[in-house]
């Protein structure tokens, strides 16, 4: 048994038409299709991260919040 991984996109129709190669002429296969949406993974450009530099001195600080309000009771 060979497995064959196809990628293919679905027309306007939302039919897609596969063509499987199988290298023999005038033999019967018995064919298993599964079919599923393609994963897509979300990547992103080259570059888009490139980040300057980071403050590495004690002038950047979190400055002292303030307390908050007391939480609102809801009937």
């Amino acid at each position: 048994m060979t497995s064959i991984v196809l990628h293919s996109t679905s027309g306007p129709d939302g039919k897609l038409h596969l063509e499987v190669p199988v290298g023999q002429a005038d033999t019967d296969f018995e064919v298993e299709l599964v079919v599923r949406p393609k994963i897509m993974v979300r990547t992103f450009p080259p570059g888009y991260f490139n980040l300057i530099g980071s403050v590495d001195d004690d002038t950047l600080a979190v400055h002292p919040q303030p307390p908050l309000p007391p939480p609102m009771e809801f009937e």
